[in-house]
């Protein structure tokens, strides 16, 4: 922090938002001024109060940007807090209900509790009240809490309040740990002090004493289930900086613990008591500082109390925040890399105090050891393979405070004897693990058994990823290999990826890990069965760790991994040759999942360009797993059916091409052989029946249509023609893909996929592919894949019949599809989207395909984008051959087949120009109502 801010920060902070004396005395006025009517004095009462609200408020923001400090931020808009309810106390004691001769009943003390009890507030929180009593509630007593509660209400504020005598708070707070929780944060604000006094000194003696254990058993466990709740990871790329995992939650957690345990009253006094060291109090105040400064500024923008962290507000809290931009790295994933650092941090406090509330009792404490003995008893043995370590209660200790000092490959070791004998760490390791990380130099790094045993931990066959995340939260494995610690906490500002990118490479090779053990083959059959086939799996497992390691550099992440991994695989004892395999695995990682989910799987040229990359069948099956691995640990949901299904049909598509299995003259042959497999399917058929619908395909259709849809094709189309038909659906769902699939057949026209993608876009439905074929009668045979909404197929089958009644209108001229359209974008905006920013690109080659030109178009997703592509595609006077739909967050890549009208290929510049131009129209008025909110 600059001198200046220092200064600023010093005067600040003996400074109050508000004059209280001045504001008591202005109620007194607005009293004697209003005597004569009631309803005006209430109203001026509450303007005044609400006024200083607002202008504390204010004032408040500038300093905490001028000073940037959190914390003091919290303090003082509690500070204004107690100066409005002490005001009103006043105001209402003396001008309202003033006691000439007081009883021993009329006595009353306005408590805070909960946040506001701690002294510390966000903008929007709540203000939580105790109004303690004597014994009974009075007629003055009840007269004053509802004066008062009337005003704070009137102000628009959200009060929790509560009315209790002392005995009440006592016997409550023995039944219920939430109550005991609030009551041991209350503070004096207003009334009697003395009655305050008195509940503290009863709580102390009747409930905290000798009930240690059981309040941090209990806060802990609730601290479990509310991360278990949100998903247990601190690494959620929007967190919640209340209630996430290593938020603000977790540092009250364990003032909380630290203050009913020993006794203290301020954070400060932990460090006389032992709970933590002098740099782990400044640690404490560091990451609560910073945790305060993000909240109070998410009240600030948002005029609200929102405490999630999300996409649309993380920018403006960076630039709030000051940070700026890196090469590699924007201004917001930098202030992002910071909040998680921050969360490991906390993460680490926690395990200090769990370690304390276990391992006290080695001190001669008394008060203590009755506490403690509730916890389990150590039981210490020598650890097998090294005399360094022991056993001290089932998890893997060591043996005395110089273990890693005397030889530093000890840090590494640790963890390869606890993953062999599947040990937890001791807290007290991982506390001398952490001070030690100055012992992680160039000399350990490059010490071949130190690397020898990293290798065994990362390709073990038990449990890798939960040893790598160990020692991730140590800080071990960043300082052996810096590249990955260059990445640790670093997230990536978009919404594809759930994770920071270290905990996506641990949940990876946990992925990995787990198709090796054959435990996830209902979910990835393929990727099950090959697993035990591949030559060398830790070429795989190095690979996979090692394949986002260049996230947030300047260049290219796949080239610039492949880089790291040719300067590491040879420390780690890899060969040449493996050293090669791991290279183009982190080079080629996107590869596969790009081209499955984006490209024509039945065009030819397809398979034959993706096979000149692999180029060998072990190298096939290994990217398809390191592929499968990198897809799921994405984020919950971004895996599914549909993706495995393309991953495998590429697969299997490509093994034909390199195990010389398929031949590009051999189509004839194909065309054949699947007529005769639909034959058999159509045994119900007379040969006549056969003969005539497979003269209305073309052969592309057999090509590319597996037997299973093409039998229920033929059994469509026949039933139409049956009833007359000229346009009609059919639904089929798939429940192990997650898609449904929706087929249409109608008479042929430009604009025919565009209609479709506008009713399915106007009924709410996700369009992931398109099969479109052109019989030789002239009618469309298309089945458009829709993302499934519902688990149950009944469920399902309602929403895609509606979706199906909503096409048919459509194609009939019975809806107004452009409003539709824009009816249901408005109702389901996307606006999380509009924290992001994607150049609008359109890619138009010849390459990709024989017959076809290939449209790839790049932009922000948005409702209803399918349907404004296919309608300026059709405008364009181009017949779309297939269309493949894929989306990764907020960024969408829809790819299109076309030709022109004549069946060509688009080849003449300027086309393509106009084209291209006309695509990047779509989305200008994106940008337009982009700017218009701004």
């Amino acid at each position: 922090m600059s001198t200046v801010r220092q200064r600023l920060r010093a005067a600040r902070n003996i400074r109050a938002l508000v004059d209280k004396d001045a504001l008591v005395a202005d109620l007194g006025r607005i009293a004697r001024a209003h005597r004569a009517s009631s309803s005006e004095r209430h109203a001026a009462i509450v303007a005044r109060l609400k006024k200083t609200l607002t202008d504390g408020r204010q004032t408040a923001r500038k300093w905490l940007n001028e000073d940037g400090a959190g914390t003091l931020c919290a303090e003082r808009l509690s500070g204004l807090m107690d100066a409005v309810i002490t005001s009103l106390f006043a105001h209402v004691t003396t001008d309202l209900y003033p006691r000439a001769n007081p009883s021993s009943g009329e006595r009353i003390a306005v408590v805070a509790v909960g946040g506001y009890g701690r002294g510390t507030m966000a903008p929007g929180s709540d203000v939580d009240l105790l109004f303690l009593l004597p014994y009974k509630q009075t007629a003055w007593g009840e007269s004053v809490v509802e004066a008062m509660l009337y005003v704070l209400w009137d102000m628009g504020l959200k009060v929790g309040h509560s009315r209790r005598s002392i005995d009440e708070c006592i016997r409550l707070s023995r039944a219920d740990m939430t109550i005991r929780t609030a009551v041991l944060e209350s503070r004096f604000v207003a009334g009697d002090e003395e009655l305050f006094e008195e509940k503290v000194q009863r709580f102390d003696a009747e409930v905290m004493e000798g009930t240690a254990a059981e309040f941090a058993t209990a806060k802990l466990q609730e601290r479990d289930e509310r991360l278990g709740k949100s998903r247990a990871s601190r690494y959620l790329v929007e967190p919640n900086v209340k209630e996430g995992k290593g938020a603000l939650r977790d540092l009250n957690t364990l003032f909380w613990i630290g203050k009913y345990v020993y006794r203290v009253r301020d954070v400060a006094d932990l460090v006389e008591a032992g709970l933590f060291s002098a740099a782990e109090l400044r640690l404490f105040r560091k990451c609560e500082d910073f945790l305060w400064a993000v909240r109070c500024h998410l009240h600030f923008i948002t005029g609200r109390a929102e405490d999630r962290l999300s996409f649309e507000l993380q920018r403006e809290i960076a630039i709030a925040l000051g940070y700026t931009e890196h090469p590699g790295l924007q201004d917001v994933e930098r202030f992002m890399k910071h909040y998680f650092l921050v969360a490991k941090d906390v993460g680490d406090l926690t395990a200090i105090v769990c370690h304390a509330l276990e391992a006290r009792h080695q001190k001669k404490k008394p008060r203590l050891d009755r506490f403690l003995t509730r916890f389990r008893k150590s039981v210490r043995k020598t650890a097998p393979e090294s005399g360094a370590f022991v056993i001290d209660a089932d998890r893997l200790n060591v043996h005395d405070d110089q273990a890693f000092a005397r030889d530093p490959v000890n840090l590494i070791r640790f963890f390869r004897i606890a993953e062999a004998h599947e040990l937890a760490s001791h807290p007290a390791a991982a506390r001398l693990i952490t001070k030690s990380l100055k012992l992680i130099d160039g000399r350990l790094r490059d010490d071949p058994e130190a690397n020898q045993l990293f290798l065994e931990i990362l390709t073990s066959r038990r449990s890798p990823e939960k040893v790598l995340r160990r020692m991730n939260e140590t800080g071990v494995l960043g300082k052996f290999i810096p590249d990955f610690g260059r990445i640790v906490a670093m997230m990536q500002f978009n919404m594809y990826h759930h994770y920071t990118v270290d905990e996506h490479l641990l949940r990876a090779i946990g992925i990995l890990s787990e198709i090796e053990r054959g435990s996830a083959g209902d979910e990835h059959p393929l990727a099950n069965e090959l697993m035990p086939t591949i030559r060398d799996r830790v070429a795989l497992y190095v690979a996979l760790f090692l394949h986002d390691i260049a996230k947030g550099r300047p260049e290219d992440h796949s080239v610039m991994g492949a880089k790291v991994a040719r300067r590491l695989c040879p420390r780690l004892g890899l060969t040449a040759a493996q050293t090669d395999t791991v290279a183009w695995l982190i080079e080629q990682h996107l590869t596969m999942s790009i081209v499955a989910q984006s490209r024509d799987l039945s065009d030819r040229r397809t398979i034959e360009d993706f096979a000149k990359v692999v180029q060998s069948p072990e190298r096939l099956k290994m990217l398809l797993i390191l592929t499968i691995c990198d897809i799921k640990a994405v984020g919950p949901g971004v895996w599914n059916g549909w993706k495995g299904q393309l991953l495998r049909t590429l697969y299997w598509e490509t093994d034909l091409v390199l195990t010389g299995g398929r031949s590009a003259g051999d189509s004839r042959s194909r065309v054949e052989a699947a007529k005769i497999e639909l034959r058999e399917k159509l045994g119900d058929w007379s040969a006549e029946d056969f003969d005539a619908y497979a003269q209305r395909q073309y052969p592309p259709y057999w090509l590319k249509t597996e037997p299973e849809r093409a039998e229920r094709h033929a059994r469509f189309i026949a039933s139409a023609d049956a009833d007359g038909k000229k346009l009609a659906t059919d639904i089929a769902t798939d429940a192990f893909r997650g898609v449904t699939e929706l087929t249409v057949l109608a008479p042929d026209h430009p604009r025919l996929l565009a209609i479709i993608a506008g009713a399915c876009a106007a009924s709410g439905a996700n369009i992931v592919d398109a099969h479109i074929n052109t019989t030789t009668d002239g009618f469309a045979l298309d089945t458009i894949f829709v993302g499934r909404a519902f688990q149950q197929d009944e469920d399902e089958r309602r929403r895609a019949t509606r979706i199906a009644e909503s096409v048919e209108q459509a194609l009939k001229g019975e809806i107004r599809l452009t409003e539709a359209v824009a009816s249901r974008a408005k109702a389901s905006a996307k606006s999380r989207t509009r924290a992001f920013e994607i150049e609008p690109e359109v890619t138009i080659t010849n390459a990709w395909s024989d017959r076809h030109t290939v449209l790839e178009i790049v932009g922000l997703d948005r409702h209803g984008l399918l349907y404004d592509l296919t309608n300026a595609i059709s405008r364009l006077n181009l017949n779309i051959a297939s269309a493949h739909v894929a989306t990764f967050g907020e960024r969408a890549v829809d790819v299109f087949y076309v030709t022109d009208l004549t069946g060509a290929k688009v080849t003449n510049a300027a086309r393509q120009n106009t084209i291209r131009n006309r695509l990047k129209g779509v989305f200008e008025s994106d940008d337009k109502a982009k700017a218009a909110i701004r």
